[in-house]
């Protein structure tokens, strides 16, 4: 047997020691035995700090049978995957079949061949192995697609800015002030269910291509040193549609399945949406407005207005709130501005950090 076969342990359940004692001799010089006369002892044991790697388990025993415990075993989480072979010496196909239902991985019959305990053991063992290794392989593949998913955003959203280099680290500051408003918010009774932790996670991983549209925005209104004309604002609007069609393009490209290009979607086509139904591109009222949205339209005018612009001072801190406040009810989700209140701070030492 090789070195970490040795290691490996084996809790051997049945009320008869002498039972127990044949298969630890079975075992001996291959495994580590545990023992265990009762059901009750066996998931002890099987829910400690070290938990056996297989389980041969009696299905006759008093009190709490083998079927009992495989049960048990089964249904908490610490000890699911620990694999069960039944040793038993009934022999109806009907016990068997209830035995691999409760998630049982094998059935050996009494009489039974050492050689034959030792094969099945082996074999599950391997198989057990081959599974966990397999499951870290893909643990690890999946996250090497999350940061290169993590890349490629920051890389789309990077290409933006560099077609508007007013802006700065415009889009880690607002990507910090979504998560940190989404955070807030999620405290709310009316949010606390739509905001789960994966969800704000996907909000902050979204923002930063909230303005992914200007890439197809002209230079002579883009990148035009002074304010905008009423022709060249409503070429500019556009760029909130021009978002969400590339990223619905992407989206059919990568056959992707989740929600990520839905809220990265919502993100950049809604950002510019208003309360009250004066935004754009739609003139979405109120709640049809999606959160995402909502949240993006708060970080993104709070970050405007503290920024200097070819045709404007900075605003501070203190002035830049009172603004937000003052769009309360029209202009921003009531919700959304009641939480920037209560973390109006943090706002403040994001964008001291990345100034």
């Amino acid at each position: 047997m090789s070195t970490v076969l040795q290691q490996k342990t084996i809790l051997v359940v049945d009320d008869v020691p002498e039972n127990i004692g044949v298969l630890d001799r079975t075992l001996h010089g291959s495994y580590k035995v545990k023992a265990a006369v009762n059901g009750r002892r066996a998931l002890e044991i099987a829910l400690s700090a070290a938990p056996p790697d297989l389980i041969l388990l009696d299905v006759m025993m008093p009190e709490m049978n083998g079927y009992e415990v495989c049960r048990r075993l089964k249904a908490d989480e610490r000890s699911r995957d620990i694999p069960v072979i039944f040793v038993t010496a009934m022999s109806e196909s009907e016990d068997e079949r209830k035995g691999l239902e409760l998630g049982a991985v094998d059935y050996i019959i009494k009489p039974y061949s050492p050689a034959i305990v030792l094969a099945r053991i082996n074999t599950h063992l391997t198989l057990r192995d081959t599974l966990n290794n397999l499951e870290n392989m893909v643990d690890l593949r999946t996250t090497q697609l999350r940061k290169t998913k993590d890349a490629t955003i920051l890389a789309l959203a990077s290409l933006a800015e560099t077609r508007d280099m007013d802006t700065g680290n415009h889009i880690r500051r607002t990507q910090q002030y979504v998560k940190i408003l989404a955070k807030q918010l999620q405290k709310h009774p009316r949010y606390h269910s739509e905001l789960t932790d994966e969800t704000v996670e996907l909000y902050y991983k979204t923002a930063p291509l909230h303005d992914l549209g200007k890439v197809g925005i002209v230079d002579d209104v883009l990148l035009k040193p002074g304010r905008l004309t009423a022709e060249e604002f409503e070429v500019m609007k556009g760029h909130a549609a021009l978002g969400r069609e590339s990223l619905q393009e992407a989206a059919g490209v990568m056959g992707e399945d989740d929600v990520f290009f839905d809220i990265a979607g919502d993100i950049a086509a809604t950002h510019h949406e208003k309360w009250d139904g004066s935004g754009y591109p739609n003139g979405l009222i109120g709640e049809a407005i999606p959160l995402a949205g909502r949240l993006m339209a708060v970080a993104d005018v709070y970050d405007a207005l503290i920024s200097t612009r070819i045709y404007k001072t900075a605003m501070s801190h203190a002035q830049a709130k009172e603004v937000i406040v003052d769009g309360r009810d029209n202009h921003f989700c009531p919700d959304v501005v009641d939480a920037f209140a209560e973390v109006e701070e943090q706002f403040r030492e994001i964008a001291a950090k990345y100034v």
